[in-house]
């Protein structure tokens, strides 16, 4: 195995490459340590590194010492109506000092209700009291690690009708209020298009591309809801779609090449497989460079 001496080795440094990373999972320490597979990056969820040893540590400080790490968030709360976790924080503020992730990303979604915590990320409404919140909140998480984070676009399968802006506009007002980065997932894009009936290619075209830092490319389960409509379902369970690849070709081409992720967290398939989706994302950002090139 690859495994390096942890007291001797520094760890891999940089940004992360405009390249395709992949979730760091048990099932494929053992694939990545013995072949040093030739992927940009790897991410992390930071609630899953928490505790202090073990064999989750052991194996990630090894990944770590090859190939430059982006730490996700999911447990923050970014948009709930209470005060931020200051032991959750400081936890997270340790493993980005043990570790020095090259970026950090949360969801734009509350998931707490006073002390109880919910297995889901749950939307917002879009008012000027929810962006006060969530920009005061991104401002603490900002100020606590010493570093910029990165907001990621939601998944939502219900719209709020006291709404006072788009999503759009109220991902621009929080970066222009906290100097946030965006994380956009393209996946989230498309569910929500279809659960609410709206062009996904024109949010794509209006997202404010310039602040985007990582991109996410995930699968999506099919239902169907109440009245028999299409009903999509952001699982990470599945390759990822056609129509979500298109929209990430559509991205890339305001963009050009981003550290893009290929999320897949359930049904977890075999490391050739995942690895596979990832060099189809090097491959759509290859032909954005040839074409750039060209032109």
């Amino acid at each position: 195995m690859l495994v390096s001496n942890v007291s001797t080795t520094l760890l891999a440094k940089g940004p992360i490459p405009p390249r395709a990373g992949v979730g760091l999972k048990p099932e494929h320490y053992g694939d990545i340590l013995k072949s040093g597979p030739d992927i940009g990056w790897f991410e992390i969820h930071a609630e899953n590194y928490m505790g202090e040893g073990g064999p989750p540590h052991h194996y990630l400080r090894a990944v770590r010492e090859l190939y430059p790490v982006s730490l996700h968030g999911v447990g923050l709360s970014i948009g709930g109506s209470g005060a931020l976790d200051a032991e959750h924080l400081a936890r997270l503020k340790q493993l980005v000092e043990r570790y020095e992730p090259a970026a950090f990303s949360e969801h734009l979604a509350w998931s707490t209700h006073d002390t109880v915590y919910l297995n889901d990320l749950l939307p917002l409404p879009y008012t000027e009291e929810t962006l006060q919140r969530v920009s005061d909140h991104i401002d603490e998480v900002q100020d606590g690690l010493g570093r910029q984070m990165l907001l990621e676009n939601p998944s939502t399968y219900i719209a709020f009708a006291e709404a006072e802006m788009s999503e759009i506009q109220f991902l621009r007002a929080v970066v222009r209020r906290t100097g946030c980065g965006l994380l956009l997932d393209v996946n989230n894009v498309f569910v929500q298009a279809t659960n609410h009936d709206f062009a996904p290619e024109a949010y794509i075209d209006a997202f404010p591309i310039e602040h985007v830092g990582e991109i996410h490319l995930g699968g999506h389960a099919e239902d169907d809801d109440d009245d028999g409509a299409p009903l999509l379902i952001d699982d990470h369970g599945n390759p990822v779609a056609d129509p979500v690849w298109g929209l990430y070709a559509r991205a890339i081409a305001r963009s050009g090449p981003k550290p893009t992720l290929i999320e897949w967290d359930n049904d977890v398939p075999e490391w050739g497989e995942l690895l596979a989706e990832a060099k189809r994302a090097d491959a759509v950002m290859t032909d954005r460079r040839s074409n750039h090139v060209a032109a």
